[in-house]
């Protein structure tokens, strides 16, 4: 793996390998399994749930009342997916041969199982994963780490909005898929160093200038300040940014799980690798205010996410060449970016 120095000042950027190596890319994504990764809004949920994020193990949310479960995607039987799209009925049962599981994922059924000795065992029933929730907001992981510890930094500054009372709203999904490699499209999230060249109206919503970053544990919180009249939170005498025009706060988890907060509610962006050299978005809208919406820094994300693609595809190219091997860091724009690096030489 490659060396990152923590004095910025001194450091170099990640090796093109990162981004163009088939087993550089295998041996990370491997790894994705010890972190939490975002899987639904409560609000969402119907009865059984597929989960998509970058896990590539197939798992389940599934809703009994107000009790959910994250269980096995795969029947005990002969494998098969049991569940490939949401659902409100009341048991699982796989399309191939019948075997039916209740919402918890015990075995209840086979057909033609009557002669089967020592038939059902416990390993008929559907494995059970992690999972958590926070403020409505549902997280799933094979292994994980200490969920407190993972969302302590986003609850510490956004904990006091109202999240769990937030509304999916469906047209505001959005799933691409790009011809870049996952890390180039964080590289690209964790700095603002880009917004005047690339982002020409974001650029007139935010102040350049008071652009911010913070490194924490695990993360990296960005705060953009609105230019003078553009929406900005009304944030809580208590709270640690009172006073200021906070705009938005994007906050990124590693490895890939964007929670973007802005006065109309919340953007969750997915960063998928596909493989080496591609890469899916998946974008949830969850709205806590409505009348905000479309204006701000979260007025027009189509546009931004279009402008971002341009620019890590042009990077793919770019890193694959000849001529490219590593770069070098801002000390003052591009904290983010080298922590970031430093995290996932580390893993």
């Amino acid at each position: 793996m490659a060396i990152i120095d923590p004095d910025i000042r001194k450091a170099e950027t990640l090796p093109s390998r990162y981004y163009t190596d088939s087993e550089v890319f295998e041996s990370i994504v491997s790894s994705f399994g010890q972190h939490w990764h975002f899987a639904a809004h409560r609000c969402q949920l119907l009865s059984a749930n597929p989960i998509d994020n970058p896990l590539k193990e197939p798992m389940l949310l599934t809703k009994e009342g107000d009790e959910i479960h994250c269980i096995s995607n795969v029947c005990t039987h002969r494998g098969m997916l049991i569940c490939t799209e949401s659902n409100d009925k009341r048991r699982l049962q796989c399309s191939y041969h019948g075997r039916t599981f209740d919402l918890s994922g015990q075995f209840r059924s086979m057909p033609e199982f009557a002669e089967v000795e020592n038939f059902p065992s416990a390993t008929d029933h559907l494995p059970t994963y992690p999972f958590a929730e926070w403020k409505g907001l549902l997280f799933n992981t094979i292994s994980g780490e200490d969920f407190d510890a993972f969302i302590q930094a986003v609850d510490a500054r956004v904990g006091w909005l109202d999240i769990e009372n937030f509304t999916h709203d469906k047209t505001r999904h959005r799933d691409y898929e790009i011809e870049s490699n996952w890390a180039l499209y964080v590289d690209n999230y964790l700095e603002g160093f880009h917004i005047p060249f690339v982002h020409g109206d974001l650029h007139q919503v935010l102040d350049y200038d008071e652009y911010s970053t913070e490194l924490f544990d695990g993360g990296v919180l960005q705060i953009g300040i609105a230019n003078e009249g553009e929406p900005c939170f009304e944030l809580p005498k208590d709270h640690p940014d009172f006073g200021q025009k906070i705009a938005a706060y994007y906050y990124w988890l590693f490895p890939g799980l964007m929670l973007n907060f802005y006065p109309w509610g919340l953007s969750v962006n997915l960063v998928i690798p596909q493989a080496v050299n591609r890469t899916r978005i998946v974008y949830h809208g969850f709205v806590g205010d409505s009348s905000m919406l479309g204006q701000g820094a979260g007025g027009d994300l189509d546009k931004v996410e279009a402008e971002d693609q341009f620019v890590v595809e042009g990077c793919q190219k770019g890193v694959s060449s000849i001529a490219y091997e590593r770069g070098r860091y801002s000390p003052t724009k591009e904290t983010g970016v080298h922590h970031f690096h430093r995290i996932l030489t580390e893993q």
